[in-house]
């Protein structure tokens, strides 16, 4: 039986069918209809079952999703894609489908993915990041995913950014009522807003790396103040979850120049003589989250 996994983003759902081995036997995606719920319930039961005719099997559906669902009362909390949160997804799509469907937060199946054939292959704890529009988190003990009675494991980019290293971080609102969260600092528009409130001139975190890699010293200096506030805030991790490896994802993580400066900075600010945990940048891209949606289901 072949295993599939659905990703549903804010501009794109994707889906992917693995085989038993975990090897893709196709992928297809449609653009979100990210404002109206039933539509998006329909998108997904119309691309698996597009997967399903073209394949000519029947499979297990995984999908990952903004938030989580709470263990509480079966709906969607805590999703940036507001029309999600208040919302049983999991059991609309089991009906539109017509079976069970496993329902995992997004960061959770980055992680998964990346713990079961990934660059966290092999290793028993697993943090996975996703540094992008936002900053999540997903944690994977010895190949399987752990959500917590909460719902929220790995949800570190909604802990306070620790001032580690500087007087006071500059304040932050967050989309979730909150101030300064690590996500507003971390994420590539929380690099954007720093540039911009320290330089005074709008790039974006692509534009600022590349503009630090040719010497550009305010772009320099905002990266340096990005790698500074990433060690401090995982830092944190470590020191409460002690993981064997960190697997960075999302399009931050595809800056290079983050790394050695990490690591070193990591090293320093963990509660330990040695530093024995691994940061390692994602091995399977932007495939890892409909691949770890997949993975929510054993083979079989």
């Amino acid at each position: 039986m072949i295993r599939i996994g659905v990703d549903l983003g804010g501009t794109k759902i994707e889906a992917i069918a693995l085989d038993a081995a975990g090897r893709e036997r196709l992928r297809r995606r449609v653009p979100s209809p990210s404002d109206r719920y039933e539509a998006i319930v329909d998108a997904i039961r119309s691309l698996v079952a597009e997967v399903e005719a073209t394949l000519g099997e029947r499979g297990t559906v995984g999908i990952g999703t903004p938030g989580a669902m709470s263990p509480a009362t079966g709906l969607i909390k805590n999703a940036n894609s507001t029309v999600l949160n208040g919302r049983p997804f999991a059991a609309d799509m089991a009906a539109a489908l017509g079976r069970e469907v496993r329902v995992e937060n997004d960061a959770n199946c980055f992680a998964l993915s990346e713990a079961s054939d990934g660059a966290g292959a092999g290793q028993r704890l697993v943090f996975g990041v996703i540094l992008g529009t936002g900053v999540g988190g997903g944690i994977v003990h010895e190949g399987r995913v752990w959500a917590g009675p909460n719902a929220i494991a790995g949800e570190w980019g909604h802990n306070e950014l620790p001032a580690r290293g500087e007087s006071a971080p500059p304040d932050t609102l967050c989309w979730c009522g909150r101030h300064c969260c690590i996500e507003t600092y971390l994420s590539g528009p929380g690099m954007a807003a720093d540039h911009a409130r320290v330089a005074g001139e709008a790039l974006d975190a692509q534009q600022i790396a590349a503009r630090a890699q040719a010497g550009d010293a305010a772009a320099r200096a905002t990266l340096d103040r990005y790698v500074q506030r990433l060690a401090a805030g995982l830092a944190g991790v470590v020191n409460v979850l002690d993981p064997d490896a960190i697997v960075l994802g999302g399009g931050l993580s595809n800056i290079e120049a983050l790394y050695a400066p990490l690591r070193q900075q990591l090293a320093e600010a963990v509660f330990s003589d040695h530093v024995a945990t691994r940061v390692v940048r994602h091995r399977h891209g932007d495939a890892s989250g409909v691949r770890g949606a997949a993975w929510l289901w054993p083979a079989g």
